[in-house]
């Protein structure tokens, strides 16, 4: 039977690399996201480049109930072997800015909501066979209080968390729970979120999605509960070990702040 990978937010960065990995693997791919046109011709290029099936299913994954139909549609009749929770949004300002709610609203429905949801189905569905590999992209950001960015930093937080307490859960099954932390990657995330002139954004150099792919789908492969990418992330994941948790917020709303 052939083994499936399901990728979340695969029409581009993080997503379009890490079902790329998958179908270079052997899996067979099931592609989402809200761009129906850019996942075509993201499956046509892996058919092309790989010889696998690939299926697009698009999905609204703010709508809890949308993401209940895109589990149900991607397992019919099919295994499951890796899911790659990717998908995510962010929102860059102050918490009482006015406008901001329904971007957060969302925010909250995706990284928190809808990772549940499929982490949930999917590690009941992997148990049942006795394999599977759970890869949630969570953040660096998950290890730090994140002044501008409260409600983004929160969720990684929640991600992260619940990961690690899943992959113990399932120790001894089979199944895996991997959640890879970058930071903030040369992606469309800053575009679209509206951070793209922030301190960290514009001063720090920023690596490839394909490079912090490879390191989370590599750690994922190995069975690693948590991969941190990038020295200089693990050093920032580290930190709130040492220092005053108000001292690490100070600082890194420093480095949130946009910068006009």
């Amino acid at each position: 039977m052939a083994i499936w990978a399901l990728v979340t937010g695969a029409s581009e960065g993080l997503g379009r690399e890490f079902s790329t990995l998958a179908a270079k693997d052997g899996f067979d791919v099931i592609l989402t996201a809200r761009q129906t046109d850019k996942l075509q011709a993201h499956a046509a290029s892996l058919r092309r480049a790989y010889n696998v099936a690939v299926e697009v299913i698009p999905a609204d994954l703010t709508d809890p109930v949308a993401v209940e139909r895109l589990w149900d549609a991607a397992s019919e009749g099919r295994q499951i072997g890796v899911l790659v929770n990717n998908a995510g949004l962010g929102r860059n300002g102050d918490i009482t800015e006015d406008g901001g709610w329904p971007r957060e609203a969302d925010s909250i429905a995706v990284n928190i909501i809808a990772a549940t949801i499929l982490l949930k189905r999917a590690a009941a569905h992997m148990k049942g066979h006795g394999a599977g590999r759970i890869l949630n992209v969570a953040s660096v950001a998950g290890f730090l209080p994140g002044p501008h960015m409260a409600i983004y930093h929160a969720s990684k937080a929640y991600l992260l968390s619940l990961s690690e307490a899943v992959a113990e859960e399932l120790r001894s099954t089979g199944v895996t729970v991997t959640a890879v932390c970058p930071g903030p990657t040369a992606t469309q995330f800053f575009a679209s979120d509206g951070a793209e002139r922030k301190t960290l954004a514009t001063r720090l150099g920023m690596p490839s999605a394909e490079s912090v792919a490879v390191a989370g789908w590599a750690a994922m492969t190995r069975g690693r509960r948590v991969k941190v990418v990038g020295a200089a992330n693990k050093l920032l994941a580290f930190l709130p070990r040492l220092l005053p948790r108000r001292m690490m917020a100070f600082f890194v709303g420093i480095s949130l702040k946009k910068r006009w």
